[in-house]
């Protein structure tokens, strides 16, 4: 009863379309928090390889979004590069 709320966001079958959502998100958590707590070079390619992710995802998705989706993504890309950045040694 609760699957009735769950919809594809974009519908189709392709790669991700069999990927569970709550995996998805416990990947970006793992990647994020390693690429935080090893800091460094290794960090800040763990948080790159996030990076390539959400860009990937952000160009799949661009023509779909509305404006306001668009802008959210495009700040949630420049504080992924400005955590990777702060994450590389001095």
């Amino acid at each position: 009863m609760a699957n009735h709320f769950k919809r594809t966001l974009i519908p189709g079958g392709g790669p991700l379309a069999k990927v569970s959502g709550s995996l998805a998100f416990l990947l970006v958590i793992v990647l994020f928090a390693a690429g935080v707590l090893v800091r460094g070079v290794l960090g800040a390619a763990l948080l790159g390889i996030l990076l390539v992710g959400v860009l990937a995802l952000l160009a799949a998705t661009w023509k779909l979004l509305p404006p306001a989706g668009r802008v959210l993504r495009i700040v949630v890309v420049l504080v992924l590069v400005a955590v990777m950045i702060s994450v590389l040694p001095g």
